[in-house]
């Protein structure tokens, strides 16, 4: 009986062979490299996919920022009657550091800043306008960092009158960056001289 159990285990064990400790290691080998190699390539493409992310998200910051601001009051000056409004004037100054914006009035033709006038009836692109410094600064016509620029606009090209309780917007246009508006009512009560709000 001890020699039948013998052959039946004998026959059972023939034919099957098992895996060596070197088989293994060759098979584990070669899943971490396929891993490694699959994870390196995704970690690529992620930080290529995150960089171009970073890129147009810093562009964009930097076409949505004005670089222009205002400082301090719109003052609007009327005609001799004070019957309609003809001259807008206020001051700007550099809202990002660094960078200088050319402030060339339409005088000689090659200005780079736009000022247009918009209100609910009338559009008006390209007014007239002059730009000076006031207070401190090197005197030449590139708004740097520190300067404020006082600016002058012309309205009387326009052809509507602009009288009591109208509203209007007028926008800076600089060559980069996004527009300064400011957007203005006429009080009910017109002087040669006022502050608008």
């Amino acid at each position: 009986m001890i020699s039948k159990i013998k052959n039946a285990l004998k026959t059972l064990q023939r034919g099957e062979r098992g895996i060596t400790g070197m088989e293994t290691a060759i098979i584990l080998i070669a899943f971490v490299v396929v891993a490694s190699v699959f994870a390196y390539t995704v970690l690529s493409a992620g930080m290529f996919s995150s960089q171009s992310s970073q890129e147009a998200v810093y562009a964009g910051l930097e076409e949505s920022r004005s670089p222009l601001s205002l400082h301090g009051f719109v003052v609007g000056k009327t005609n001799t009657a004070a019957t309609d409004l003809d001259y807008l004037i206020f001051s700007v100054q550099n809202a990002l550091d660094g960078e200088g914006i050319d402030m060339t009035g339409t005088a000689g033709g090659n200005n780079v800043v736009v000022i247009d006038y918009h209100s609910a009836t009338e559009v008006e692109e390209g007014l007239t306008f002059t730009a000076s410094q006031t207070g401190w600064g090197d005197s030449d016509s590139i708004l740097e960092p520190g300067e404020v620029f006082e600016v002058t606009v012309d309205l009387t090209s326009i052809t509507e009158t602009i009288d009591e309780y109208d509203t209007f917007t007028i926008e800076v246009k600089p060559p980069r960056g996004s527009v300064l508006k400011l957007e203005r009512t006429i009080p009910s009560n017109m002087d040669k001289i006022m502050i608008l709000h």
